[in-house]
């Protein structure tokens, strides 16, 4: 049997020659047309369609040959009709090329715009990877999946970050909500997660790793902001805890949105937390360490308000709970499809504000089910129907 052949995809200058043949044919058409027309009809000046679409589908030098092409098309009609003598030949023939020059300088102008742009958003898109780095799709015991979607045009990380890092024996992992929104947003994203990054692997607990990014925050809004404005620059974040060997997890909130716990069988299950305030708003604070059963074949869903306070048109928030229930037994992989896919709808193709989500899948059994590490909102629960 002969082995089957896969279609090569289409490359970019094949598409740009097919849509070539769109001027060229208006240009052949137009004339044949005007050629075999009454004396007194002109189609002549239809001509400049031609190199007026040009500069959307391709670069100067092909604006300036289908002008040139359209000239000489102008001149044969003239020809034909009595000769590029007369005075409306001529006027077309003068009219026609001038159109064409200020077509040529604009498609330069613009191939030069969209260059510069290219090399802004590749310069932004290296920047905005050192920032926040990919994670790993396997740390440890987890499996590991994110998604990022950024409210601002063009941008690809904003106000929400995530990070990740081991320890001798543990996963952890952060995600946090600065103020604002987008890009300008983005300094005090960056200095959360490099407080993260370089505290993160020491051998302290969860509540003293909290004290530091606190620390961190603070000492930077008193940098920049005015005394009136202290308390303005503040984030939320989660910190997340999860040992190699013990089926657990341990978290701290300050002030950020619990996560979910997706089981196999359809249920899902919101931790019981104890949130202290956001890290920079100078409230007398006590991180608590809160610990939960996180058992083999679980997923941790962390998430950023962007994603619970998307609203539809009618203003109703986006129920992440109800809809994650229907995906508890897939991957990672998986579920940030199903969830980027029915955000995006519920949303109407568009967030308001930044949103980040990671699922964190716990893969194999170190000990024997435990049972006594924590407490979960049972209230909270929700089987699929």
């Amino acid at each position: 049997m002969r082995p089957r052949l896969r279609a090569l995809p289409r490359q970019p200058w094949q598409s740009t020659h097919a849509l070539l043949l769109l001027p060229i044919t208006l240009i052949v058409v137009i004339t044949v047309v005007d050629m075999q027309a009454p004396y007194n009809v002109h189609l002549g000046p239809a001509l400049v369609i031609a190199p007026a679409l040009t500069p959307s589908i391709a670069g100067p030098r092909t604006t300036a040959a289908i002008g040139g092409l359209a000239l000489a098309a102008q001149i044969l009609i003239g020809v034909t009709h009595g000769g590029i003598g007369t005075t409306n030949h001529v006027v077309q023939i003068i009219t026609l090329a001038v159109l064409s020059v200020i077509l040529v300088v604009y498609s330069a102008l613009r191939e030069r715009r969209q260059a510069q742009l290219a090399q802004v958003r590749t310069v932004a898109e290296a920047a905005q990877h050192v920032l926040m780095w990919p994670l790993p799709e396997q740390i440890g015991p987890l499996r590991i999946a994110s998604l990022y979607l950024a409210a601002e045009d063009e941008a690809q990380i904003g106000g929400d970050l995530y990070a990740a890092t081991r320890t001798e024996s543990a996963v952890r992992v952060l995600i946090g909500d600065v103020r604002g929104k987008g890009l300008s947003a983005v300094g005090e994203a960056a200095l959360l997660l490099g407080a993260f990054r370089e505290s993160a692997h020491r051998h302290i607990p969860l509540v003293d790793l909290a004290a530091l990014l606190e620390q961190s925050v603070t000492r930077y809004a008193a940098e920049l902001d005015p005394p009136e404005l202290a308390g303005e620059r503040f984030a939320t974040a989660l910190l997340v805890e999860i040992p190699d060997q013990d089926p657990v997890t341990r978290m701290t909130s300050c002030g950020h949105p619990p996560p979910l716990l997706l089981s196999p069988g359809h249920a899902v299950t919101v931790p019981s937390l104890h949130p202290s305030p956001p890290l920079g708003v100078h409230a007398p604070t006590e991180h608590t360490l809160d610990v939960f059963s996180f058992e083999p074949g679980d997923t941790l869903l962390l998430y950023t308000d962007g994603v619970v306070e998307a609203r539809d048109p009618r203003g109703r928030f986006y129920p992440l709970a109800e809809r994650a229930v229907r995906w508890t037994d897939d991957s990672p992989e998986a579920l940030m499809h199903h969830v980027r896919r029915d955000l995006l709808t519920h949303a109407g193709g568009r967030l308001d504000d930044d949103a980040a989500l990671i699922a964190l899948h716990r893969t194999a059994a170190e000990r024997r089910r435990h049972h006594g590490h924590g407490r979960v909102a049972d209230v909270n629960a929700l089987h699929h129907g």
